[in-house]
């Protein structure tokens, strides 16, 4: 959610009033889209890196109050489980300092966070899912103690009347229930950011959904869950699971799902806005006094507060966001699909690979989403997170090929192309862009690591699944602090 409530209950009239006050909401957005009120002359990417807190065996440790206090830096919060923490990394112009500017500042922040987290007994993990992470880890006592968390899980279980059914089949089957949402605590995502003018906003956000699945295939890096060997990236079914307020029932009469890839390319930035409205009831009704119309009227910029609270409960895979920075509004897109890890080099070739091919997407002359249907990009981002990047994805003039084959002969190129227009030149590009290259030659991402990983250990060591799990997890943090990009990483 991304902001701070206190711990209530919900009235009738609570729901009614922001009803009321999130449709004045979007029309003032709709106003604003209309008068060209947004910045767009200098717009930014951003950076969020979820983590996870283990002990010195590579166990879950739950103790995020604990590092944060150690950690003393604005630029950390909170996250949904007592063993989660989250970095919002300063938004930057693209080319601004060149890559290794970049990733020193992002290093230097994790470093600093990793020396005073081992202070209290406690070490920091890129992962998309903790592999050591049980069952028992994720009950009622693991929701972090900030109040949002806790509002938000009465008012997702209120909505839907049940236990959580939690039910993901790959190589192991696992199925199982959850009296809370504490289960989602097991994602930890990477999250770039990507400001635009909301002229270009509707043609950004449909390149995303087109490449979402493209996303998935290369940086997959979550194969285990509570033990058992799943999806490549099992993120994806357990955070669409681990938040579902709808009951079966409801399921079938074909209500949206909160964790949402969305059904439509769109025309505008204000379509999603709109269908958040339309579709999804407010799990948070906080209103707040700002009337957006008159502070229109006095030339001030509003917050959208309700509109903003709202937006932060409906979990879209390329999420819109709008806010105010510096007394200017903004949009921008939230790529939300990645997982964190397995390193900042993979962190940055992953943000590279985004960037250059939404922006080279966006500038071909006939686009990607008038020639390929928008089930056949969803289809992709299910696809990929089962097989990761042995999946077979569909690009429109090629059909049905493996993903390596689809980056390497179509969209590498693209992101090239992307970069050097966004003023990114050879001698930064190649860098950033050679380790997506070499993904795909090597077909070695996190997740391949981790499972040839696993099964070296289990195969030599006969320790059991659970020492396997633990030996591979210190040997990921171990070569995690190297740098070396994941497809170098031995299995010995």
């Amino acid at each position: 959610m991304g902001r701070d409530v206190p711990a209530l209950t919900f009235t009738r009239e609570d729901r009614r009033r922001y009803r009321i006050k999130m449709q004045q909401c979007l029309d003032a957005l709709a106003q604003m889209l209309r008068e060209s009120r947004f910045e767009a002359e200098r717009p930014q990417v951003g950076l969020e890196i979820e983590l996870n807190l283990v002990d010195d065996r590579a166990e879950p440790a739950m103790r995020n109050t604990d590092a944060l206090e150690a950690i003393a830096d604005p630029a950390w919060d909170t996250e949904l489980g007592r063993f989660n923490l989250e970095i919002n990394i300063a938004p930057r112009r693209l080319t601004e300092g060149g890559p290794d500017a970049w990733e020193s500042e992002i290093r230097a922040a994790l470093n600093h966070a990793e020396q005073r987290a081992r202070s209290i007994g406690t070490h920091l993990i890129m992962t998309g899912v903790l592999p050591t992470l049980r069952h028992e880890d994720v009950g009622e006592g693991a929701l972090s103690e900030n109040p949002r968390y806790r509002l938000l899980n009465d008012q997702i279980f209120a909505a839907r009347g049940e236990d959580l059914h939690i039910e993901v089949t790959g190589i192991d089957r696992l199925r199982t229930y959850a009296d809370t949402i504490t289960p989602e605590a097991a994602c930890t995502s990477t999250q770039f950011h990507l400001q635009v003018d909301p002229e270009d906003f509707a043609a950004y956000w449909n390149a995303a959904q087109a490449v979402a699945g493209v996303q998935v295939a290369l940086a997959a890096n979550s194969p285990f869950l509570f033990g058992k060997e799943l999806w490549h990236e099992t993120r994806i079914p357990l955070f669409e699971q681990a938040t579902d307020t709808r009951p079966e029932e409801i399921k079938v009469q074909g209500v949206r799902p909160r964790v949402w890839f969305g059904e439509r390319w769109i025309t505008s930035v204000f379509d999603l806005f709109e269908e958040n409205l339309r579709y999804f009831p407010a799990l948070l009704p906080l209103c707040d006094d700002q009337d957006p119309a008159e502070t229109l009227l006095r030339g001030d910029i509003p917050d959208l507060g309700e509109l903003t609270l709202h937006n932060g409960t409906i979990y879209r895979w390329n999420r819109p966001v709008y806010a105010v920075s510096r007394d200017k509004p903004h949009v921008r897109i939230e790529n939300r699909v990645l997982p964190a890890g397995p390193t900042v080099a993979d962190t940055l070739a992953n943000g590279a690979f985004y960037y250059g091919l939404t922006r080279g997407l966006v500038e071909e002359e006939r686009p990607v989403w008038s020639r390929m249907s928008f089930s056949a990009a969803e289809d992709n981002l299910r696809t990929a997170a089962r097989y990761g990047i042995d999946a077979r994805l569909y690009w429109p003039g090629m059909g049905e090929v493996p993903a390596a084959e689809l980056v390497l002969r179509r969209l590498l190129p693209l992101a090239h192309r992307g970069l050097e227009l966004s003023g990114m030149d050879d001698a930064w590009r190649e860098p950033l862009l050679g380790v997506i290259e070499q993904r795909c030659v090597t077909g070695r991402n996190g997740a391949v690591w981790q499972k040839e990983m696993f099964h070296h250990i289990d195969a030599t060591a006969h320790c059991g699944r659970h020492e396997a799990l633990r030996r591979m997890t210190q040997q990921y943090i171990d070569y995690m602090h190297l740098n070396a990009p994941v497809h170098t990483w031995p299995v010995e």
